[in-house]
C-alpha cells in the first residue's frame, strides 16, 4: 500500500473531519455486506472518498471470518492466467468494493452486490484496516471483480463442465 501521502487520492471518511454523509443518504458504516447469493461476506467498516471528486468511491469492507477461512490457494491452478496470484497475510482482513457495485437494503440495513460471489471475495487481495490503497491495489481488486462477472457470463453462455472449470 502506498505510503506516499503527497500522491494520496483516497481518504477514509473517518479521516476527514469536514466531510459527512450527504443529507438524504443513510450512513452504511456497520451494515452487513452480502454477496451475489446474499451470503454474508463482512460489514462496512468505512467509506473511501476521492477528494478530487468529492465523492464516495469505495466501501471498505471488513471481511467475515468465512472469507478468511476459505483459504485461497495462491499456488493452485489460477482461474485466469492473466491474474497474478498473491498471499493474504494475517491482519489483512479488509477489501474495497466500488460504490457503483453495491445496492442498499435500507429496511434491513445491509448492502449487497449482485456482481461479486463469495469465492471471488475470498480470492481477492485484502489489506489491513486503515491501509492507504494505492492505484495498484485498486487495479488488482477491480480485475478480480471483473473476473467474477465474466466468469458468470461464460457459465450462462456455455454450461458445459469444461467451461465451468475455467472460472472457479
Amino acid at each position: 500500500m502506498s505510503k506516499d501521502i503527497k500522491n494520496k487520492n483516497l481518504y477514509y471518511l473517518s479521516e476527514l473531519k469536514d466531510y459527512k454523509i450527504a443529507g438524504g443518504y443513510p450512513d452504511i458504516r456497520g451494515w452487513v455486506v452480502r454477496d451475489a447469493d446474499k451470503r454474508v461476506v463482512g460489514k462496512v467498516d468505512n467509506l473511501l472518498i476521492n477528494k478530487n471528486l468529492d465523492r464516495v468511491v469505495y466501501v471498505d469492507v471488513e471481511v467475515d471470518q468465512t472469507i478468511i477461512d476459505s483459504r485461497h490457494d495462491p499456488y493452485g491452478k489460477p482461474a485466469d492466467p492473466e491474474i497474478k496470484e498473491f498471499v493474504n497475510k494475517d491482519g489483512q482482513n479488509h477489501v474495497i468494493v466500488p460504490i457503483g457495485l453495491v445496492e442498499l437494503e435500507e429496511g434491513e440495513k445491509y448492502i449487497y452486490t449482485s456482481r461479486i460471489t463469495h469465492q471471488t471475495f475470498a480470492e481477492t487481495k485484502r489489506i489491513e484496516r486503515g491501509a492507504n490503497p494505492d492505484r495498484h491495489y485498486e487495479e488488482t481488486v477491480l480485475s478480480s471483480y471483473n473476473r467474477s462477472v465474466s466468469c458468470r457470463k461464460r457459465r450462462r453462455a456455455s454450461p458445459t463442465p469444461k467451461r465451468r472449470g475455467i472460472c472457479r
